[in-house]
């Protein structure tokens, strides 16, 4: 199976919309980091979902789990169809052109105007309420601009065997030397207890010995 579902105008617009949301600056943004790839890896079915832990690979799923993710690949699909088409005519509404034709400027207005309107759940983190996008949320709960965003983080900051995250910017742009690859890992020759506590040691470790 061909790791692609998106058209190539659906591609081009969907990427376009993701590089407004990480835009590239002084930093490498969505676009260097490839999270059109990510995603469209994600849609083209369930043959990317959980790379094997020596890195290898990925899982074959079967049973009731290939059922439940394929139903969920296919909303995440039916979601990024109608949101493009959506984008597109927010656009010509707007400025009497498809999105990807619009600058940089108008393209934020376009998406402003999907996340005021968004239908996905809402946390408040002390400040305006905005959707609350972490993993945990179930894609199902997302609208399109939720997904956008979701898949957008995801693919800049994932293990690279998924797709995005090329080269590692995304670890490299936040300060995270990630593992070379999920080998590394697997193997306990990469940790990152480091990043978690200022002695990895764990407290009970230290009083038994």
């Amino acid at each position: 199976m061909a790791d692609i579902f998106l058209d190539a105008h659906q591609r081009e617009t969907t990427e376009a919309a993701m590089a407004r949301i990480i835009p590239t600056d002084d930093t490498p943004g969505a676009r260097e980091a490839g999270t059109i790839d990510f995603l469209d890896r994600y849609l083209s079915g369930i043959d990317y979902i959980y790379a094997l832990p020596d890195g290898t690979g990925f899982e074959t799923l079967t049973g009731l789990r290939a059922q439940a993710w394929q139903q969920r690949v296919d909303h995440a699909r039916a979601v990024y169809v109608a949101g493009v088409v959506e984008l597109d005519k927010r656009a010509n509404d707007a400025h009497g052109r498809s999105f990807v034709k619009l600058d940089d400027a108008e393209q934020d207005d376009i998406l402003r105007g999907l996340e005021h309107g968004t239908s996905a759940p809402t946390i408040n983190y002390g400040g305006p309420e905005e959707p609350a996008l972490q993993q945990t949320s179930a894609e199902s709960d997302l609208d399109f601009f939720g997904l956008l965003v979701t898949h957008t983080r995801q693919g800049f900051l994932a293990d690279p065997i998924y797709g995005g995250n090329r080269g590692q910017v995304g670890w490299q742009t936040i300060g995270f030397p990630g593992p070379k690859d999920l080998a590394e890992v697997h193997t306990g020759r990469y940790t990152t207890h480091q990043y978690f506590s200022d002695n990895p040691t764990h407290r009970s470790l230290e009083e038994s010995s």
